[in-house]
C-alpha cells in the first residue's frame, strides 16, 4: 500500500504549496494527491477551493484573478511558525519539483461546462507530458472524464467518490476508462473494495488520518492510502509492521 500525502502533507505543512511538496520529498515519500484549476487566463494553479479565503486569509475567488495576481497571496495564513512565503504554485511549478514522483494524482476541480472541460483537459495533458508513467488524473466531474475520454488521453485516469453510489461507481469508472477509483473512507467497504479490485481498478481510499484504520484498509489489499499526515502515517504503520 502506497502512502499517498493528501494536498501534499496538508496536516503537517500549508496545503497544495511547493513547500508542502517539498517537506513530502523530504520524508523520502514519492506520491501525492494535489488539485488543479484554470484561471481565465488559462493558467493552471494548484488549489483545493474556489476562493483564496481559507488558505490566505484574502477573500478573492479564484477565478477572477489571473496569474499575475497570485503574488497577492501567500498560504501560510494557518501557519504561523512557517518560515518560507507559499504563493499558489503553478501546475509547471509543481512539477518541476515532482519530477521523480513514483505516483502523481492530480485531481481536476469541477467545472460548469462540456467547452470548458475539454479546454482543460488540452490544457493539463500539454502541461503533463513526460509524466505519462507517473500522473493519474482524477475527478469527481464527470465532465472531466469525457473529455479525457474523447481526447484519447495517453493518461491514466481515476473517477473519485464521495457520493453512497454503491457499485454505480465502479460502472462509471469502467464507463469512463478509467483504472483508478478514489473511494472516500466512509464508502471504502469491504465489499466495495473487493469489487472495485475484481474490476481491474487500483483503489485509492482518501482521507485516512488514522492508523488503525489505515492498517485495516492495508489488510483490505487498498493501492493509496491518502493523508494528510504523512509522517505519522509512514512512522507509525511500520511500526506496526
Amino acid at each position: 500500500m502506497q502512502i499517498i500525502g493528501h494536498r501534499g502533507a496538508r496536516g503537517e505543512a500549508p496545503e497544495n504549496t511547493l513547500g508542502g511538496f517539498n517537506y513530502l520529498r523530504q520524508l523520502g515519500i514519492r506520491a501525492v494527491e494535489f488539485d488543479v484549476r484554470q484561471l481565465p487566463d488559462d493558467t493552471l494553479i494548484v488549489i483545493h477551493d474556489d476562493n483564496f479565503f481559507r488558505t490566505t486569509g484574502k477573500l478573492s475567488s479564484v477565478y477572477q484573478n489571473h496569474q499575475h495576481d497570485l503574488v497577492h497571496y501567500d498560504h501560510r495564513f494557518k501557519w504561523k511558525n512557517w518560515l518560507n512565503p507559499e504563493l499558489t504554485p503553478l501546475l509547471s511549478e509543481a512539477l518541476e519539483l515532482l519530477h521523480d514522483f513514483k505516483h502523481i494524482e492530480v485531481e481536476v476541480k469541477a467545472v460548469a461546462h462540456q467547452a470548458e472541460a475539454e479546454h482543460l483537459v488540452e490544457t493539463l495533458q500539454q502541461e503533463l507530458q513526460g509524466f505519462e508513467q507517473s500522473a493519474t488524473i482524477t475527478s469527481f466531474d464527470e465532465k472531466i472524464l469525457k473529455a479525457l475520454q474523447k481526447n484519447q488521453s495517453p493518461f491514466q485516469r481515476g473517477f473519485l467518490i464521495e457520493d453512497n453510489i454503491k457499485s454505480q461507481a465502479i460502472e462509471k469508472a469502467i464507463k469512463y476508462g478509467c483504472n483508478r477509483i478514489g473511494w472516500k473512507d466512509k464508502l471504502a467497504t469491504p465489499d466495495m473494495i473487493e469489487l472495485s479490485k475484481l474490476a481491474g481498478l487500483a483503489v485509492s481510499v482518501w482521507t485516512v488520518n488514522e492508523v488503525k484504520r489505515a492498517k485495516e484498509l492495508q489488510d483490505l489489499g487498498i493501492d493509496g492510502l491518502i493523508t494528510d499526515f504523512p509522517k505519522t502515517m509512514q512512522q507509525q504503520l511500520q511500526n506496526l509492521g
